[in-house]
């Protein structure tokens, strides 16, 4: 029996590695650096509170990722992308504002709910869930944004990005790379 749990850890055999060509890849390069300059200008040019200097939040990078390097894989679509950040933002707020627990503990318990309600609502993204942990660890000044967190910079970049990849994934003529496969 033992034997058998970790026989399962060697893996099926399976090769996961994708081969991208050039093109793909300089696609790839060009639409996330755009999506996190545009986020990080616009964000700029508009600050909305005292603690507007946060507005590009590491969960960007792994979304743009998503997005702009596979943007067919369906935990990318807009559904997903929208659904489970903004899901997570409010998880992670709500427990950062009322739920008396030590960091740690808190911690966990974001990225459990972040988890079950990403698979209940079909919207996983696992950028989400940093999204909603940086709710929970993030400085003093996210903590004072309060819900405010999941207006800007959350909702705000998302729409930024998605905008981007709507309009940048889809001036390529490789269908493979034209986005969204789906809307909800």
């Amino acid at each position: 029996m033992l034997k058998s749990y970790f026989k399962r850890m060697c893996g099926q055999g399976d090769k996961c590695r994708e081969t991208y060509t050039p093109v793909w890849l300089l696609w790839s390069v060009v639409g996330g650096s755009l999506a996190i300059l545009i986020i990080s200008f616009t964000h700029q040019w508009i600050p909305i509170s005292h603690a507007s200097s946060l507005f590009l939040i590491g969960s960007f990078g792994a979304s743009s990722v998503l997005i702009f390097g596979t943007p067919n894989v369906p935990y990318a679509q807009p559904r997903n992308l929208l659904g489970g950040h903004l899901i997570s933002a409010l998880i992670g707020v709500t427990i950062a504002q009322y739920v008396i627990l030590p960091i740690e503990f808190q911690a966990a318990l974001v990225v459990s709910l972040a988890i079950l309600f990403m698979l209940l609502t079909n919207t996983v993204h696992p950028p989400g869930g940093a999204t909603g942990l940086i709710a929970v660890i993030g400085h003093d000044g996210v903590h004072e944004m309060g819900y405010h967190f999941v207006l800007q910079p959350v909702l705000s970049g998302l729409l930024i990005m998605l905008v981007i990849a709507l309009l940048f994934n889809n001036l390529s003529s490789d269908c493979e790379r034209h986005y969204p496969r789906h809307w909800w």
